[in-house]
């Protein structure tokens, strides 16, 4: 009889694994769009930017190395493609209780410390990271207006050398923005990103 509840105990979470895995965004999604706090105290959205193509949503934190080995980088993404129509938001989605060094006060002290020109956003409630399906940090989610709607077009690493900028021989995110510019095809829509969790709230 043992064999019997394995099997549908694996069963049970296969389909959960698929469930989980519908659940994250595909390139060509509609994305759902977002009004959240910046490190400088204001409700910021996508809408906030009527003259903007695009956006390079990075789902990013504090504590990270690999996302410490990134940031110079994101602000240079945003101060390249920003006036472009490319802004970079940066989101923060982990849960304090989790990792403490994330608190709202510490992304105010990392932004003021790094100079980010860009928008740093907190997802206390989780609820964008969810609905994104944002497993990692740094992980992007690069969105293209189409209409009225944010259509995802690429997703994952911002490049193909997380240790030394220097040494980036792809610039995923860089060429896909060129590539939409251009009109023509995304060579790779999706690349896996090299980060860590995100520190999702405990049920």
């Amino acid at each position: 009889m043992k064999p019997i509840p394995v099997f549908f105990c694996c069963v049970f979470l296969a389909m959960s694994m698929m469930v989980s895995a519908q659940q994250r965004y595909q390139v060509g999604d509609k994305a759902t769009t977002f009004k959240l706090m910046s490190t400088e105290k204001q409700m910021v959205s996508p809408e906030d930017y009527p003259d903007a193509k695009g956006f390079i949503v990075i789902f990013s934190c504090n504590t990270c190395p690999w996302v410490k080995l990134y940031e110079d980088r994101i602000e240079a993404l945003h101060q390249k493609f920003a006036p472009q129509g490319f802004p970079v938001l940066a989101i923060n989605a982990n849960d304090e209780a989790r990792s403490p060094g994330d608190s709202f006060e510490a992304m105010q002290q990392r932004a003021k410390e790094k100079g980010f020109t860009f928008p740093y956003l907190i997802d206390e409630t989780q609820e964008i990271a969810r609905a994104y399906g944002a497993t990692k940090t740094p992980e992007v989610f690069l969105l293209l207006k189409e209409g009225d709607e944010l259509v995802v077009k690429y997703i994952g690493a911002i490049d193909d050398s997380p240790r030394d900028a220097s040494q980036a021989s792809r610039k995923y995110v860089e060429e896909a923005i060129e590539a939409i510019q251009q009109g023509k095809a995304i060579k790779d829509t999706e690349v896996k990103a090299i980060g860590c969790t995100i520190k999702y709230r405990r049920s």
